[in-house]
């Protein structure tokens, strides 16, 4: 039934007559969760009302309720004023962002193939929605009249950088291509969303199906206890006997520092690597192919000569050379730095009688027996002390009240989309209500890999929307009755996810389209790779780190070996990460026309080309698992952690040199940049707020690579 109202929904939306009221109260009722606003606190969704056949109807009717706000802005007989045309811009589509922000959220952590399959139905949808309004030419003939009077307009800095941005986002969506490519960019926009929902669905079928299942329990030597309990229950849940080790969304796996077994850890090892690649229906390749082959082509309508191009020039980078000429710069220190891990790796196998040379599979089992040789470190030793609650309300938490003054209080009547998702009121610093923050951390089998921040409500004054923000992760899960204990990875991401959150919580602007994380890609991670810093800051580490059943503080000694070894590997882990960011960078410079026949023969190229064909450290991510760049939005910007790395290193060093953890610097960071969204030119506002332009001097000190030049 839900599909018969969809598809007349679509009909009634491509009919091109301007969608009336009516329509939408005909297309779904009162009864439909969407309908009007949540009446729980904040707005928040009510799970337990909202039901998947909900979903099409809702998104249909917002989309249809919009594009008539769109019309009457387009039709307005008077002349363009910045309220008629922006401010009513600003305040259309409260209904299609209410569902959509629910939507995509459970459709990333908490889908099944329902909601799979509703994505594939509505991408295109949702982009020739877009195109509606970017590519309407009277709704860019008065957003265009206002932006060349914008000098007689007597604007505040937030309304002309909403101006600026607005039109600045037509003229990048297409706004000034003839009717004729307009056309054009409308089958591609929607080809390529369709394309990037299939490689997500794709991916999560074959990550799933590509784990790592054994009935032989020798094979997994090397695990905890509590480990191979895990195991064991992945399997249950599967309905199959034996142990099921589960992929996250990087090429290396948590495990592979742990197993001792060499077959086990290559068989693991090249389950990662080939998830994606087995043939079948879950095989990305061909998908990959025509992504970049789409995005290309549509690079080259609007102008560019490569998608890349195209992308950058509303980053801070502005441009793929300059992205490219930063990263190339680190190349050789990092893969230096790499063969010398290597070597000292090598030499441990040998004096073992290894009897083998080293393979990407072997790294972090033997990487972990050094480090444990040079700091005496085993992380045994370490993860009784990081108790997932006693990081997160002692930790993350406490680091957030140390700086910003901001306190939580867990909820337990705000319903929630799965058992294990948590709910907390987070209170301002006068004690008035805030925003209500989410946590998910668990790993599940209809959950995408890896860890993100995203909101269910955005932050507007103008709407009057306090923001909801939720953080998912992918953390391997405790057997029942066994303590959550985390690796010190798994805090760092616990702190960086919290980053991103409070540059969602503390948004304090008009605009929703200005609002919280709505800033360029290579300057959103800097918030949250910033926060990553508090993780190991004396104070904070020594309220979290506490052992889980006697509650005594981490051993001075013990603190200082993994404080000291967080520089360890450094050559390995940044060599990964400039191999996926610069394979990114491949893929969206192709020009138009130059179609890819063969994914993996691309991928081997582009990294000899970049230097980085490196047999033992692979890439973090392959092309055919690269979900960040398919399918989350970070194509040609895989770059931007790098780049956010040298503004969040260099903004952490301004807090050492100015006294640390103190709420005086946390104020004023609040106020001058995390509350900022992209209310104004993110340069100078990071300039203003450091006192200077940034220097990458930090960052090499940080990944131990002193005396590397930019």
């Amino acid at each position: 039934m839900a599909e018969v109202t969809v598809a007349a929904a679509a009909m009634l939306a491509a009919s091109g007559a301007a969608a009336q009221p009516q329509d939408v109260a005909r297309m779904f009722g009162p009864q439909n969760p969407f309908y009007a606003e949540s009446k729980l606190p904040f707005q928040a969704p009510d799970f337990a009302h909202i039901h998947d056949t909900d979903y099409p109807p809702a998104i249909e009717a917002g989309m249809t309720q919009q594009r008539h706000e769109w019309s009457k802005i387009a039709h307005n007989s008077a002349p363009p004023t910045f309220d008629n045309t922006l401010v009513a811009l600003e305040r259309s589509g409260v209904l299609l962002n209410r569902v959509l922000a629910v939507f995509n959220g459970l459709a990333g952590a908490n889908t099944n193939p329902v909601l799979q399959k509703m994505q594939e139905l509505e991408a295109p949808r949702l982009a020739a929605h877009s195109d509606a309004l970017y590519l309407d030419a009277k709704l860019f003939a008065r957003v265009e009249t206002l932006y060349n009077e914008r000098a007689s307009l007597k604007l505040n800095d937030e309304q002309a950088r909403l101006l600026d941005q607005t039109y600045l986002a037509f003229v990048h969506a297409g706004a000034k291509l003839s009717e004729a490519d307009k056309t054009k960019l409308k089958r591609l926009n929607e080809e390529e969303a369709t394309l990037s929902s299939v490689f997500v669905n794709k991916l999560l079928a074959a990550t799933k199906a590509a784990a790592y299942a054994t009935s032989d329990k020798a094979a997994l030597a090397g695990l905890s206890e509590a480990e191979l309990h895990a195991a064991e229950l992945a399997a249950k849940e599967r309905k199959t006997a034996g142990y099921v080790v589960q992929l996250q969304n990087t090429t290396q796996q948590p495990d592979l520092a742990l197993l001792s077994d060499r077959t086990t850890r290559a068989a693991l090892f090249n389950d990662s690597w080939t998830r994606a690649e087995r043939g079948g229906e879950n095989d990305t390749r061909a998908t990959v192919a025509r992504l970049a082959e789409v995005r290309a082509e549509k690079a080259a309508l609007l102008g560019k000569k490569s998608y890349a191009a195209w992308a950058l020039e509303t980053q801070m980078a502005k441009t793929p050379e300059a992205a490219l000429k930063f990263m190339d710069d680190l190349v050789p220190a990092a893969t230096a730095k790499a063969h010398a891990e290597a070597a000292e790796i090598q030499k441990l196998i040998d004096a073992q009688k290894g009897g083998f040379q080293l393979e990407a599979w072997d790294w972090n089992f033997y990487a972990e027996q050094v480090r444990k040789a040079k700091y005496d470190l085993d992380e045994s030793q370490v993860k009784p002390y990081f108790e997932i609650n006693r990081v997160l309300e002692d930790g993350v938490f406490y680091a957030a009240t140390q700086l910003y003054g901001i306190t939580f209080k867990e909820r337990h009547d705000i319903p929630v989309y799965n058992p294990d998702v948590r709910v907390f009121e987070v209170f301002d610093v006068d004690g008035k209500p805030l925003a209500l923050f989410y946590t998910d951390y668990y790993k599940r089998d209809n959950k995408n890999g890896g860890a993100w921040m995203d909101q269910f409500v955005g932050q507007s004054k103008l709407l009057g929307t306090l923001p909801v923000v939720f953080n998912v992760a992918n953390f391997a899960k405790a057997a029942p009755g066994q303590p959550q204990l985390l690796s010190f990875d798994d805090v760092t991401t616990m702190f960086h996810e919290f980053g991103h959150a409070l540059h969602g919580l503390f948004s304090n602007v008009e605009y929703p389209s200005l609002s919280g994380t709505n800033v360029p890609r290579d300057f959103v991670e800097f918030p949250s790779q910033f926060n990553e810093h508090w993780a190991t800051q004396p104070q904070v580490f020594a309220h979290f780190a506490r052992h889980y059943q006697t509650g005594e503080p981490m051993p001075q000694e013990l603190a200082a070996k993994l404080k000291q070894s967080a520089g360890f590997n450094q050559g390995y882990g940044l060599t990964e990460l400039l191999a996926a960011a610069e394979l990114d960078m491949q893929w969206h410079t192709i020009p138009a026309g130059q179609p890819v026949a063969d994914v993996d023969a691309f991928e081997r190229a582009a990294l000899e080309k970049t230097k980085l064909a490196l047999k033992t450290v692979p890439p973090r991510y392959r092309s055919s698992y690269f979900m960040h760049v398919w399918g989350n939005g970070y194509a040609a910007g895989y770059y931007a952690y790098l780049w956010a790395e040298m503004l969040d290193d260099d903004a952490y060093q301004w807090f050492e040199d100015n006294g640390g953890l103190t709420r005086a610097n946390g104020d004023r960071f609040r106020s001058m940049v995390l509350s900022r969204g992209n209310s104004e030119d993110l340069g100078p506002m990071y300039e203003r707020w450091l006192g200077g332009k940034p220097s990458v001097a930090p960052m090499l000190k940080q990944r131990g690579l002193t005396g590397t030049e930019r």
